[in-house]
């Protein structure tokens, strides 16, 4: 089964010279979730704006479910459901009427149970008959949403989906993007609530200054580039790590009342009983320990933060 979206060689280059994107190869699964992480600047925008047919590439192809974007431009498009981070509606209509007109917009033939089905799920039945300038920003965003879906699409891009939202919607949404999932929908978002991409996403992608860094499955990322930590109470605070302790590289926390110890939990040695002895040699006592593991948060951090 080919990939529902593949990029290959893609590079947006702009007339001042900036290169928004450099030689991007990427291939995303059908009916997965797949989160792009990135800082500001970094090209996830740039990137789901080609794909989606709003910007042009300097460069490269982009297939949809076997649709070249360029040379195949309307079936792409008929199968891609959008999201973007700015809110863009007409707000003197009702948000029935804006819905509706997003379904025919793609030549969907109306369907006013399935309409009916899309806005309860998104809490907005009862706000149907109420034109968009009279919603709240939260409402807005569901509209957004509820837009997107209305022409049943198999791809759905949300660029930061949940930037600035109330945390209702974050829940009804999470539950929605769940169900679409499970229906085969493939979602694409870009998040800077990487909690969010964590708990959620199947494949993580790293975008920095244009270029992926990787794309891998969530659980081996973590498990191939998380790191535990190792925290320890000390019984009696010290001005200083002691010279026989340099080994581990330990870090002093809590003014002096703490010991942490990175590690990388999948080594056969990982240090921790030769630590403790030594400390028990120079009469270093602990109180409690704490282990923990690095989140994705941390994981991207180091990606894209030389020296972080």
């Amino acid at each position: 089964m080919h990939p529902i979206i593949q990029v290959s060689a893609l590079r947006k280059c702009y007339k001042s010279g900036f290169v928004a994107l450099d030689g991007i190869d990427l291939s995303i699964a059908r009916g997965e979730i797949f989160a792009l992480l990135g800082p500001n600047g970094a090209g996830k925008t740039t990137l789901i704006s080609i794909i989606c047919g709003t910007v042009e590439p300097s460069a490269g192809q982009v297939l949809v479910d076997g649709h070249d974007i360029a040379a195949d431009y309307r079936a792409a498009r008929r199968l891609i459901g959008l999201v973007p981070q700015e809110i863009s509606l007409d707000i003197f209509t009702t948000v029935w009427n804006t819905v509706c007109f997003s379904r025919g917009l793609f030549g969907a033939r109306p369907d006013d149970a399935y309409i009916e089905r899309l806005l309860r799920d998104l809490s907005l039945w009862d706000k149907r008959d109420r034109r968009v300038i009279e919603l709240s920003g939260g409402m807005k965003r569901r509209v957004m949403i509820a837009k997107a879906l209305a022409h049943e699409p198999q791809i759905l891009f949300l660029d930061e989906p949940t930037a600035g939202v109330d945390v209702n919607l974050r829940r009804d949404m999470w539950g929605l993007i769940s169900s679409l999932r499970d229906k085969g929908v493939s979602i694409i978002l870009t998040t800077h609530y990487i909690e969010e991409a964590e708990e959620m996403a199947d494949h993580v992608g790293v975008i920095s200054k244009g270029r992926i860094l990787l794309v891998e499955e969530k659980t081996a990322l973590m498990r191939k580039l998380g790191r535990r930590c190792l925290t320890l109470a000390l019984q009696h605070p010290l001005t200083a790590i002691p010279a026989e302790l340099a080994p581990w590289q330990l870090e002093l926390t809590d003014e002096g009342h703490g010991l942490i110890y990175n590690f990388d939990a999948n080594e056969e040695d990982t240090g921790i009983p030769a630590l403790l002895r030594r400390m028990a040699e120079l009469n270093i006592d602990f109180k409690d320990l704490d282990t923990s593991r690095s989140s994705l948060e941390d994981i991207f951090v180091s990606l894209v933060e030389p020296g972080a």
